[in-house]
């Protein structure tokens, strides 16, 4: 396995109640993606993905349009390290 990336991803725009942490978190678990997701309350997501560097671009790329009914203006990626203690992707409390 090669050493995982991670990455902390804010999205701005439409992105809460149009089901993006739903949606973001069937994608990051079908590519094998690690991390957490949550709406903070200026009405951003937020997001630390982490895994193999393609998946985690993949995903960021996913990110920069989300699901059908998201309107995504704006995404602000990141690089941070790993936390090799995350052993899948959830949902956490929201902010």
């Amino acid at each position: 396995m090669t050493k995982p990336i991670a990455k902390h991803l804010i999205i701005e725009g439409h992105v809460q109640g149009v089901a993006f942490r739903a949606n973001a978190i069937a994608v990051a678990r079908k590519k094998g993606i690690s991390g957490w997701i949550r709406n903070l309350a200026d009405g951003t997501v937020e997001i630390l993905a982490q895994g193999d560097a393609g998946d985690v671009d993949g995903f960021v790329q996913w990110c920069r349009c989300g699901p059908r009914f998201a309107d995504v203006t704006g995404l602000i990626v990141t690089d941070v390290f790993p936390d090799l203690s995350l052993e899948s992707f959830e949902r956490i409390r929201d902010r």
